[in-house]
């Protein structure tokens, strides 16, 4: 999903230690200058071995700092001034030394010596969040993990590391995020926190019912509203779990997610999830039918016929049975196990009629109407809200921002459950 604007008005201290994970940091300089922020970047001596700040300042359009000493400065105190107005600091690659550093308090260079002089409190308050890049053993070091902890502790957001291939050629966890990941992992950090603690369920795509081995009924979603509802959600600061269907997309980091292929295996997988979740949302399109039987072999044409010169195909004759309503069996669930439940009403005609009409039968607060024919596949969307009160619609936009102003509405709207049941766990894509 774009994400142009999305750090608008926000500036950025970009930290670079030593590591060969440098060259990423080039990469994600760009990611945020295009996301709109202003960066200033500041390297330690050793990362300027690894990339020049001559590359960094073409990048982010403004120079470079490398020394607690740089004269450019009227009261020669870079270290108190590059972080007087910021949004962030973010210090990516963070090699195991300079988190030492940050956890020891120690500040023999400019970037630990800003990140050690920034304020803490308050409105001016300015947050630290670290990027770790480092071989697997180092990572995994009894050391590296106590400090790590510590600057946890001392406040410090820590984002990754990733499990892969590493420059020394093994292969572990170490390996700092690629840019877009670190990008989106900023955009989230500073999204408002509206369901810090809660648990989403959210499903998202179309179903697939089989007729044979190799055929199928399905329709045109492509998940992209319910994974941007399940980003959204991830970013609110919820534990997110996310049913899907079969599409080809990335998970949302942050988020667990189970596949499914029909409906009734995506009721088989919501059931059990939606008691130990407080909010459900259900954005999967799922088909209303399936065919009666399914044949284990694929359905053949009969032979060419004689005479005509044309063939004459069998056509099978199929029989559908109803599929069982998701939605409706989670908004009969006892009090107590009951999440809060929004429904999504996909209609290709009197969208709003619809959708209310489903909002009664289904028996559920909140119904989320769009033209189904108009966003299939596309990045924008127009959705109308629909309750008991009325209805109110939300300006067209793409399916992330709307997303963050659907779950800024639930988050409104649903009442925290007096005690929890047992959580989902969240996992990283």
């Amino acid at each position: 999903m774009s994400a142009e604007g999305a750090l608008a008005n926000r500036h950025i201290v970009l930290g670079l230690s030593g590591g060969v994970a440098c060259y990423k940091a080039a990469d994600f300089a760009r990611e945020l200058v295009k996301a709109g922020a202003t960066v200033q970047v500041v390297m330690t001596e050793a990362a300027c071995q690894f990339i020049t700040p001559v590359t960094m300042q073409a990048l982010s359009n403004r120079p470079v700092y490398t020394s607690q000493w740089d004269a450019r400065e009227a009261n020669h105190m870079p270290h108190i001034n590059l972080t007087r107005g910021a949004s962030a600091v973010v210090v990516a690659p963070a090699s195991a030394d300079f988190i030492a550093k940050l956890a020891q308090g120690r500040a023999d260079d400019l970037l630990s010596l800003l990140c050690l002089a920034r304020p803490l409190a308050g409105d001016r308050g300015v947050p630290l969040l670290v990027a770790p890049a480092m071989n697997r053993e180092m990572w995994a070091h009894p050391a590296t993990q106590r400090n790590v902890a510590q600057i946890r502790a001392d406040g410090t957001t820590v984002l990754g590391p990733a499990a892969g291939d590493q420059a020394c050629g093994e292969i572990g966890d170490g390996r700092m995020l690629e840019a877009e990941e670190l990008r989106d992992e900023l955009i989230a950090f500073f999204q408002p926190k509206a369901l810090a603690g809660r648990d989403v369920l959210v499903t998202a795509g179309p179903t697939f019912e089989a007729i044979d081995p190799v055929r199928g009924i399905t329709n045109h979603s492509s998940g992209k509203m319910g994974f941007a509802i399940a980003r959204a959600a991830a970013e609110a600061g919820a534990r997110v779990t996310l049913v899907a269907g079969p599409v080809h997309l990335a998970t949302p980091r942050g988020v667990r997610r189970i596949d499914v292929q029909s409906a009734e295996q995506m009721l088989a997988a919501v059931l059990p999830e939606a008691r130990r979740h407080e909010i459900f949302v259900a954005t999967a399109a799922v088909a209303d039918w399936r065919p009666a039987s399914v044949a284990t072999q694929k359905i053949k044409k009969d032979a060419p016929s004689q005479g005509a010169g044309q063939s004459a195909g069998h056509v099978p004759a199929l029989s559908f049975v109803e599929n069982p309503d998701i939605l409706a069996t989670v908004a009969k669930l006892p009090t107590g196990e009951r999440p809060f439940c929004v429904g999504f009403a996909a209609e290709s005609h009197d969208i709003v009629r619809h959708a209310r009409a489903k909002l009664v039968r289904k028996g559920v607060p909140l119904i989320v109407a769009n033209n189904g024919p108009a966003t299939f596949g596309r990045d924008h969307n127009a959705l109308v809200l629909v309750d008991a009160a009325g209805e109110r619609a939300l300006p067209p936009s793409d399916k992330l921002t709307l997303a963050r102003l659907l779950v800024a509405e639930i988050a409104q709207r649903c009442p925290r459950r007096a005690s929890t049941p047992a959580t989902a766990t969240a996992a990283s894509a």
